[in-house]
């Protein structure tokens, strides 16, 4: 029976969904995080349960075809890049692996898996960063990212998820922090003025949005922060201040304001120029964007007599880089502000055969049925819990032709799919794509037709 430090022999099999090796010692599975498959290990036990367990490399011994040298010192600390000890070749093939494994486990469905689209880039594809901010040791500001399951700070400018230029502008903020003569933010006392560096990148228009999360009205010397920025980043367009006061976890508050330049940025999406203020949902990676919203265009073989509902439609970004082939476009969101973003993006690019509802998807896909409304095809593009029973009910009574499914969680995706197979659509094509490099995240599109 295995017992905590216990030291054992471990032959690593596969790689779970939330990034770690597994392997199996007398008959227990036993996770391990950084391990890859084919590795030979010297295992510490850390933790036990009635099934499985628990453990931490203490040698390789032997290493697996996949493995590889982490490019970054600090991804086992930081816990964001969970995959960076896999070759890329070896990443695509476990997340592969995890969509086929989740809708023939949970779905119970036979998968048409299509093979698995890598992302046009692997590092600094992130157009988006949100920094902590705190004191080192010798009393100086520093960022980075917290720590796995914690709020512990792992200080760390130069990410290889976000462009190099990130980092560049945060150096030059913690710069600013220290001449500034007040201290970045402490949850525990609830003191400090500076809490978050928040960091947005227009890709196509080289738009860079610099916002600085404070825990009050005003910050000191704020010509210096611009003229210290703008320095380090020329191409920084908009420097906004975000006040946040409230003891919370929630990055962002209500009121910003400007210090230089516009309110928002922009960028071009499939076409569709669209504007991002903080608070904008926006993809995080732009390229593996298009290439995801061509997959799910191409599923659902739009004609010009369409009606296209577009459920969980965020700042309506797929919905718009489809509508010009539709004769009209409805796209739901329960978050008013996505909304109101949906509808700017709509009347910025000329387009006019788009409406956007601001509702629980459940509830307006119910009262869309009611009105007779029967779009011939819907996609969903949910948060990784997936969909709601009230959202595949409206689908399923709706009865649309075809159904293309868009998700950022497999084991969520696959339930969401025998629901409606049980409804009576049969499960076409599903397309991985790499949206995330580096980390335990995939995204897919799967197609549902009516039987």
């Amino acid at each position: 029976m295995l017992k905590k430090n216990d030291l054992i022999p471990l032959s690593i099999q596969s790689v779970s969904s939330q990034g770690s090796g597994v392997g199996r010692y007398q008959g227990m599975a036993v996770f391990v995080p950084g391990a890859a498959p084919g590795d030979l290990l010297q295992v510490q036990v850390v933790k036990v349960l009635s099934s499985y367990c628990y453990g931490i490399i203490r040698e390789v011994e032997q290493p697996g075809p996949g493995r590889v040298q982490p490019a970054c010192p600090v991804c086992r600390r930081c816990g964001g890049c969970s995959l960076q000890h896999l070759s890329y070749e070896e990443e695509l093939r476990q997340k592969e692996g995890w969509v086929a494994d989740a809708i023939a486990r949970i779905g119970g469905m036979a998968p048409k898996l299509r093979p698995i689209l890598a992302s046009p880039l692997q590092d600094g594809y992130r157009n988006k960063a949100q920094y902590p901010l705190g004191l080192g040791p010798e009393g100086r500001a520093r960022g980075g990212f917290y720590a796995p399951r914690s709020h512990n700070l792992i200080p760390w400018e130069d990410c290889r998820l976000q462009p190099p230029f990130f980092g560049e502008i945060l150096r030059a903020v913690c710069r600013y922090i220290d001449q500034s003569g007040q201290p970045p933010y402490d949850e525990a006392t609830g003191r400090g003025l500076f809490r978050h560096l928040y960091l947005r990148w227009g890709e196509a228009t080289g738009q860079v949005m610099v916002c600085l999360v404070v825990n009050g009205e005003r910050i000191p010397q704020p010509r210096l922060l611009v003229s210290m920025v703008l320095s380090a980043c020329p191409g920084v367009a908009s420097i906004l201040v975000n006040t946040n006061t409230k003891n919370t976890n929630v990055i962002l508050g209500r009121d910003t304001r400007v210090l230089f330049g516009s309110p928002v940025i922009r960028d071009v999406l499939r076409g569709v120029e669209v504007e991002l203020s903080p608070h904008s949902f926006y993809q995080v990676n732009r390229r593996g964007a298009e290439l995801l919203y061509r997959q799910a265009e191409e599923l659902a073989e739009l004609a010009p007599g369409d009606l296209l509902l577009d459920l969980y439609c965020g700042a309506g970004t797929i919905g718009l880089s489809m509508a010009r082939r539709v004769n009209r476009l409805i796209g739901v969101e329960v978050v008013e502000s996505a909304v109101r973003d949906a509808r700017q993006n709509a009347l910025r690019n000329g387009i006019g055969n788009a409406e956007f509802r601001c509702a629980d998807a459940g509830k307006a896909a119910a009262e869309l049925a009611a009105e007779g409304l029967r779009p011939r095809v819907i996609i969903t593009d949910p948060p990784r819990k997936g969909c709601d029973s009230a959202t595949l009910t409206a689908v399923a009574e709706m009865a649309p032709e075809r159904v293309v499914m868009v998700s950022c969680n497999p084991a969520t995706l696959a339930r969401d799919l025998q629901v409606l197979a049980k409804a009576g659509y049969c499960l076409g094509a599903v397309q991985p794509v790499d949206m995330f490099p580096r980390t335990a995240h995939v995204e897919c599109v799967a197609l549902l037709t009516r039987q």
